[in-house]
């Protein structure tokens, strides 16, 4: 937007701050290079917009404010004399993308002496050559830095992850190696007590019988009921009394496998009506290696279905291979973050998901919204280990307007309201030295807000803290709506 032009006052010029120690001849050179504008209320230039101008305010009043999701946001509003804004890092030219950071606007007649970008950034150079070379190295110095804290805080969280995963993984495959073990040997066993049976001197009918039996048997472990304590108990006093009674050896050894088998004394009446007296206890002993078998491989699907899950949750967290932008659940992104994360919550934090599933898919970027959930989720984790005493992390999904709302609420001490303003800087930590970069909460309100175009919010008092995310229930204009994932 272009002001009213204005005679340019060298002398007024030179009483603002930033141009104070200049000479009158600079002044004058200053004055010849740019232009006094005068402005009525309303905006002056827009974030996002080229950067074509430099704005040293002489008088009025001015209000910089930010974008954040549909809204803006006022961060500065100020009357004094000398305020600058706009094409601010011209000096460093192609190398960096020339717009404004800012929207600006006036809120009463206010005149700036306006510098246009190449003409600011040559006067720079020429005027201030070591200065603009030590802003350059602060600027780039700075970008490197905080991309290289970046990848590393990245790469904590995924060596957290991995040890995580590592952990979460071992359980399962442990428990595979040991049901295999011990089912190679229950089915030798098996082999050997059948090769007795079979050898005796038993009607063929009664041999088919028992296979008949074996087979149902297998049956019944698959529908087992799950027992309370008590009730397992009290079947296993009932299964070793009846075994006791028939002359089957150690059947306060059979019974707990019986009983986790869903078998009961109908069973054993069935098995006795079978066979002879006197090969009842082989056949119970060849029955109970049926039982344990069909038991062990029961866990070893039990085992690996949990790798497999764990292995699905990998790559739904990591989204490998998916699209970088679609429509995406936030519920099983949330589930797949909470079990890579298991490991490190513990058994001392219980977690509540208080979900509502009826929620539409949302567009967005997952593997970046999984990284927003880890570091929060790992804050809060944090907060409550920092309260040395259990506590709960509550993970809630709801609709929030016409947005959706991802809020993550811990037990812990709280956010100090001295600091609530300054936990979404970048590098600012409350963690101990070598625990924390400061990057977490910056880069998760970095993709949140700019990448999502939605907000990051936190309420806390001690002992309820809510650090709330709301997204866009819809594509902005400027971006492609995404296809529905497979």
């Amino acid at each position: 937007m272009s002001g009213q032009l204005l005679p340019c006052n060298p002398r007024e010029i030179g009483s603002l701050f930033l141009f104070e120690k200049l000479s009158p001849e600079q002044l004058g050179r200053l004055c010849a290079a740019g232009r006094v504008e005068g402005f009525e209320p309303g905006p002056v230039y827009t974030e996002g917009e080229p950067a074509t101008c430099f704005y040293v305010m002489i008088e009025g009043t001015v209000v910089l404010s930010r974008r954040v999701g549909a809204d803006d946001v006022e961060v500065t509003r100020t009357s004094q004399p000398g305020v600058y804004a706009g094409a601010m890092q011209a000096y460093l030219g192609d190398r960096v993308r020339q717009v404004y950071n800012n929207s600006m606007r006036v809120t009463e007649p206010t005149r700036f002496f306006v510098v246009p970008a190449d003409t600011f950034a040559s006067i720079m150079r020429e005027w201030f050559p070591m200065a603009v070379h030590l802003l350059e190295g602060l600027f780039f110095g700075s970008k490197n830095t905080q991309r290289m804290i970046g990848q590393r805080e990245r790469l904590l969280a995924l060596g957290s992850l991995s040890a995580g995963l590592t952990h979460e993984l071992n359980n399962p495959a442990a428990a595979a190696v040991r049901a295999t073990s011990t089912l190679r040997e229950r089915v030798a066993k098996m082999r050997h007590k059948l090769s007795i049976i079979a050898s005796g001197p038993f009607p063929r009918e009664q041999l088919a019988q028992l296979i008949e039996i074996q087979d149902r048997t297998a049956e019944l472990v698959a529908k087992a009921p799950t027992l309370s304590p008590l009730e397992a108990a009290d079947r296993e006093d009932v299964l070793t009394d009846w075994l006791d009674d028939h002359g089957i050896p150690d059947g306060w050894r059979l019974a707990p496998t019986f009983v986790q088998a869903g078998l009961d004394i109908d069973w054993l009446d069935q098995v006795a009506a079978a066979v002879d007296e006197e090969i009842l206890p082989g056949a119970v002993g060849w029955l109970n290696y049926t039982v344990e078998t069909e038991l062990l491989m029961d866990e070893i699907e039990d085992s690996t279905t949990r790798i497999s899950h764990l292995v699905d949750a990998a790559k739904q967290y990591s989204q490998l291979d998916r699209a970088p932008y679609r429509m995406a659940d936030v519920h099983e992104l949330l589930d797949s973050t909470l079990l890579m994360l298991s490991g490190k919550i513990g058994q001392q934090i219980k977690v509540v998901k208080d979900y509502d599933r009826t929620l539409p898919k949302v567009p967005a970027y997952p593997a970046e919204l999984n990284q927003v959930w880890t570091n929060l989720i790992d804050n809060a984790v944090s907060a409550i280990n920092s309260a040395g005493s259990d506590g709960t992390l509550t993970v809630r999904t709801a609709l929030d307007h016409d947005r959706l709302l991802v809020e993550f609420r811990d037990t812990g001490p709280g956010v100090p309201p001295e600091i609530r303003n300054r936990i979404f800087d970048p590098f600012f930590t409350t963690k101990p030295v070598g625990e924390g970069t400061g990057l977490g909460l910056d880069i998760s309100w970095r993709i949140v807000v700019n990448k999502h175009h939605g907000s990051l919010q936190v309420e806390s008092v001690p002992g309820d803290t809510r650090f709330q995310v709301l997204l866009p229930l819809t594509a902005t204009d400027d971006e492609t709506a995404p296809e529905e994932s497979a």
